[in-house]
């Protein structure tokens, strides 16, 4: 089952502090809901493990990420796929454009991804009701770790 998401998040930093961020994989890793473990393999490969929950289907994820068309500090496109055993699969892509503006960075996302298993089974409502949700709160997560008071302490 495939699904899209765009959006756009203004975050308080300059584009050179929040590019350095979506390349450091402890602000990375706290940032993503669930995560438990990314582990830098090279410059553009990371190793992921995740616990999502969807509805009543919970899973842990294990997969690879990849970043390609890098175009520093600009944008990227960060692409992955992962297993979470019986409960399916889960694979896509995002590219990553960042914009200077006033006070800090726009960053613009178009998400496409792809699920299987038993989690597919579960409708396009909710996988992209969840999905969003997940969304949501890695970029709430990843402002506040941007934030001058977060950063200062």
């Amino acid at each position: 089952m495939a699904m899209t998401m765009q959006g756009e998040v203004a975050l308080p930093a300059d584009r050179a502090t929040v590019w350095a961020a979506l390349n450091n994989p402890e602000i990375l890793k706290a940032a993503i809901p669930g995560c438990q473990e990314l582990e830098k393999v090279s410059d553009t490969e990371f190793q992921a493990v995740a616990k999502v929950s969807v509805g009543p289907v919970k899973a842990t994820f294990k997969g690879g990420v990849n970043l390609t068309d890098l175009d520093p500090p600009n944008g990227y496109t960060i692409s992955g796929e992962g297993q979470g055993g019986i409960a399916g699969w889960a694979k896509g892509g995002a590219k990553v454009r960042l914009e200077d503006i006033e006070g800090g960075t726009k960053l613009i996302y178009d998400v496409e991804a792809n699920v299987g298993g038993k989690i597919a089974q579960l409708g396009g409502r909710l996988i992209n009701g969840v999905a969003k949700k997940y969304a949501d709160e890695f970029f709430a997560n990843f402002a506040k770790i941007l934030s001058p008071a977060e950063t200062a302490a």
